[in-house]
C-alpha cells in the first residue's frame, strides 16, 4: 500500500517534468533466504512511452529521462528525509527546451525547503539560480587548479549569453540572457508567492 502512494507521488513529479505518458510502479521479489533488509527484494520500474513495458530504472536508455527521473525521486524523498542540501550534477543530461524549463523549475520549487546546489550546462536551470558561480579550470605548464567564483548580476548575465550564444556574444544574446534572467526572476517571485 506504500509503495503505491509512493510510486504515485513519483509519477506525478515525473509528469511535472514532461513525462507525459509514464507509468512507474514497484516490483517486490521474495529472496531465497532472510537477510538484514528482510525477505524482500524491491526494484522501481517506469515505462515513458506509451506501448512500452516497464523496465528496471538501470535499464533506461536516456541519460536525460534518467537524470528526470532522480530528479523526480528525490524531489519526493526530500519531503520526508529532512536532508538540508540537495546537490544535482549535470541534472540536465541530454535534455533541452521546454523539458529543460521544467526542470528548472521543479528544482525552484524544491528550493523552498532545501539548500539546492546545482551543476548544469544550460541556461534555462542557470538563469534560475539565486546565486550564480562560474567553475572554471585554470591549466599552467605544471598543474591545473579548478576554481569557484560567485557572479554579480552582470557577470552572470555574461556567462548566461556565453552558454547561449557560444564564443562571439553579440548584442542580441546578451539581450536574451538578460530577458532568459528577468523571466526567470519573474517565475521564481511567482512560485516563492503560492
Amino acid at each position: 500500500e506504500e509503495a503505491k502512494k509512493l510510486t504515485e507521488k513519483i509519477r506525478a513529479g515525473l509528469i511535472d517534468l514532461n513525462f507525459l505518458d509514464v507509468r512507474f510502479s514497484m516490483e517486490f521479489r521474495r529472496l531465497p533466504h532472510y537477510t538484514a533488509s528482510g525477505f524482500d527484494e524491491a526494484e522501481f520500474v517506469i515505462s515513458t512511452n506509451p506501448g512500452e513495458p516497464e523496465r528496471s530504472l538501470g535499464q533506461v536508455a536516456s541519460g536525460g529521462e534518467l537524470s528526470r527521473i532522480m530528479l523526480a525521486i528525490k524531489s519526493v524523498f526530500a519531503e520526508k528525509d529532512h536532508i538540508e542540501t540537495l546537490i544535482f550534477d549535470e541534472i540536465d543530461a541530454g535534455i533541452s527546451g521546454r523539458t529543460a524549463q521544467k526542470v528548472s523549475e521543479k528544482l525552484k520549487l524544491l528550493s523552498k525547503s532545501h539548500q539546492i546546489l546545482c551543476i548544469t550546462h544550460l541556461a534555462q536551470i542557470a538563469a534560475m539560480a539565486d546565486t550564480h558561480f562560474l567553475i572554471e579550470k585554470m591549466v599552467d605548464e605544471n598543474h591545473s587548479e579548478t576554481v569557484i567564483r560567485p557572479l554579480d548580476k552582470s557577470q552572470s548575465e555574461q556567462e548566461l549569453a556565453r552558454i547561449l550564444g557560444g564564443v562571439e556574444i553579440t548584442e542580441s544574446v546578451l539581450e536574451n540572457a538578460r530577458e532568459m534572467k528577468a523571466l526567470a526572476n519573474q517565475k521564481s517571485s511567482d512560485s516563492f508567492q503560492n
